[in-house]
């Protein structure tokens, strides 16, 4: 599972192969979240209030680039960075 951005403790991946729709993973601490890249919506799981409202910003303006990153890990290809929130 490639670690495609890290900030403010939360770490964002996506697995290689994973199933539809395309999503993310996010953890945080002990929480972790299932986030829908073309809705930018939880699909499963719990986070923190404070940390869900930056993932799911910072996820809205790179929604383009999670989308690339997705078909790249269908291919089973190198993911790139995504730069994190500042």
């Amino acid at each position: 599972m490639p670690t495609i951005c890290m900030f403010r403790g939360i770490k964002i991946y996506i697995n290689w192969r994973d199933h539809m729709p395309p999503h993310f993973h996010a953890k945080y601490g002990d929480n972790e979240v299932i986030v829908s890249i073309n809705d930018i919506e939880v699909l499963e799981g719990t986070m923190p209030n404070k940390q869900l409202k930056m993932l799911l910003g910072w996820a809205a303006f790179h929604q383009e680039e999670l989308k690339e990153n997705w078909e790249l890990a269908a291919d089973q290809q190198e993911l790139f960075a995504i730069e994190p929130l500042k």
